[in-house]
């Protein structure tokens, strides 16, 4: 698996997590599997149209899994994307620690950057 191909499956989920909607709507998903877009309008102040938008979004982002059954579509939370954007998340903020442990020790290995230097 290359870099890029995390990256973008990465993108997609902060994509599909970037609205509050959706967000909304993967918790209520996470916390009664197996739901319909029915159900979830129901639980939002949004149609069921503008519900199965946002589903579809979260599915392309690979978030949720669909199930057919009978006319009936239910949907069940995939964690498994997270880890990507968490994957990344975590090499930027490693980076970033780095970056700030030479700055300190440029700085002469005083107090962290930003911290308080006592009294004045």
């Amino acid at each position: 698996m290359s870099a890029s191909s995390s990256d973008d499956r990465a993108g997609a989920v902060f994509g599909a997590l970037s609205d509050p909607t959706r967000r909304a709507l993967l918790a209520a998903i996470a916390a009664h599997p197996a739901a319909t877009a029915t159900e979830l309008a129901a639980e939002l102040p949004i149609t069921r149209q503008a519900v199965v938008k946002h589903l579809s979004a979260l599915t392309e982002a690979g978030l949720l899994d669909r199930t057919r059954e009978g006319r009936e579509v239910r949907y069940q939370f995939t964690p498994a994307p997270l880890s990507d954007a968490v994957d990344w998340m975590t090499a930027v903020g490693a980076e970033w620690d780095d970056r700030l442990a030479v700055l300190r020790r440029q700085l002469g290995g005083g107090a962290p950057v930003g911290a308080p230097r006592g009294p004045h």
